[in-house]
């Protein structure tokens, strides 16, 4: 995925793994639909751009330096993701915005909630297939693989943020009193 390139940029420094301060989720609160944003605009949507030659450079560039086999030979599941991230996630990012920018929209907390169960959802098959997928020359596999676990270990931190960065809000979505709904009685 081209959006891992881009959200691995901002997120990591010399390939370490992304901390984040428990303590700073109001102010990630707010920066967390514009992180998603960026990242799958050009990570789904890479053909559509006005420059798509220098993205298919920077996507093989990426897919040669990580070593990732689903932007190498994408399977027909891994593109069902990419589908599923424009046509539900995408259209979520500018709400959540909205809704995160605006402060009072207590509504956000169910899309949010969908969003991020959605999103862990389809990472869990990505990591698994980076931590247990035999990439062999005998299994077919014709691109570069990744061979040592530190090469996948690297892979799998490249993925990482898009597992915990909506675990975290979905933390903040069920844990925050601010979007609990509370019960309104009728007045007899």
């Amino acid at each position: 995925r081209f959006r891992t390139l881009v959200g691995a940029a901002g997120a990591f420094t010399d390939r370490h793994c992304f901390k984040v301060r428990f303590q700073q989720l109001p102010e990630l609160e707010s920066k967390l639909p514009s992180f998603q944003i960026g990242s799958s605009i050009l990570g789904s949507s890479n053909n559509d751009l006005p420059s798509k030659n220098k993205f298919r450079n920077l996507l093989k560039w990426y897919a040669k330096e990580f070593k990732d086999p689903l932007l190498q030979e994408p399977p027909a599941w891994f593109k069902s993701f990419l589908f599923c991230e424009l046509v539900f996630q995408l259209p979520f990012f500018p709400i959540a915005t909205y809704a995160f920018l605006k402060g009072s929209c207590k509504w956000i907390r169910t899309p949010a909630i969908i969003y991020s169960v959605h999103t862990m959802t389809t990472l869990i098959p990505i990591l698994s297939t980076f931590l247990f997928e035999d990439f062999s020359k005998a299994s077919g596999f014709k691109g570069q693989r990744p061979e040592t676990l530190h090469e996948r270990l690297t892979l799998i931190s490249v993925y990482a943020p898009y597992l915990l960065i909506p675990f975290i809000l979905l933390i903040f979505m069920l844990r925050s009193p601010y979007y609990k709904y509370e019960e309104k009685r009728k007045k007899k």
